[in-house]
């Protein structure tokens, strides 16, 4: 991934190795330029960044293709929306994970429904017991209330829990992932938890 480049609208394709931008810098300026049109600041926004979101993704859908297909994705979708980055709301680093990471849970809960519809067709087929069709139906429904639950969310705090709980990150690795310090991030969990429990009206 680290020798590749992506084309706006094209697919990747193997670049000369260029020296990444340093941690923090200029990334903003280089989303503010691609929100202008500009494909060299989007080749050079994603060769100071793309092995971090590839890593991030990777984890998350543990498969080397599918990963690579999903940080293309990713990509694709931070050039057309580069005009959407409000650095008063968060850091360049922040926001380009934050598209990674949920272009990777969709993809995992894409296969998973896959695999839901599959089952539920085996199970139709088979004929199984009204119980066991009643159990699939409560988990269906539970699902929903979660996705429902999270919706109503910060956009921070639904991140953040995504990360600790859907991509099994540390607190301290979804802090370095957002730019929060670590009790910022341990917070927003917290409060994303809490808000989540009552949403769902569950016992403390």
């Amino acid at each position: 991934m680290v020798n590749m480049t992506l084309v706006p609208g094209g697919e990747l394709s193997p670049v000369p190795e260029t020296r990444a931008l340093s941690a923090g810098g200029g990334l903003a300026g280089l989303l503010k330029a691609c929100s202008l049109g500009d494909e060299t600041a989007f080749a050079k926004l994603y060769d100071a960044t793309a092995a971090r979101l590839f890593g991030l993704v990777l984890r998350t859908v543990r498969d080397q293709a599918q990963a690579e297909e999903v940080t293309q994705d990713a990509y694709l979708d931070i050039w057309r929306n580069s005009a959407r980055f409000d650095p008063d709301r968060g850091s360049a680093t922040s926001w380009l994970m934050m598209i990674g990471h949920r272009k990777a849970v969709d993809r995992v809960r894409s296969a998973e429904a896959t695999r839901r519809r599959d089952t539920a067709y085996e199970a139709r087929e088979q004929a199984a017991p009204f119980d066991q069709t009643t159990e699939e139906a409560h988990r269906n429904l539970d699902a929903q209330r979660v996705r429902r639950a999270l919706e109503t969310l910060t956009e921070t705090q639904r991140g953040a829990l995504e990360l600790a709980y859907f991509g099994g990150y540390t607190h301290r690795e979804v802090a370095i992932m957002m730019d929060l310090p670590l009790g910022t991030a341990k917070t927003r969990i917290r409060d994303g938890l809490i808000r989540l429990r009552d949403t769902l009206g569950l016992e403390p």
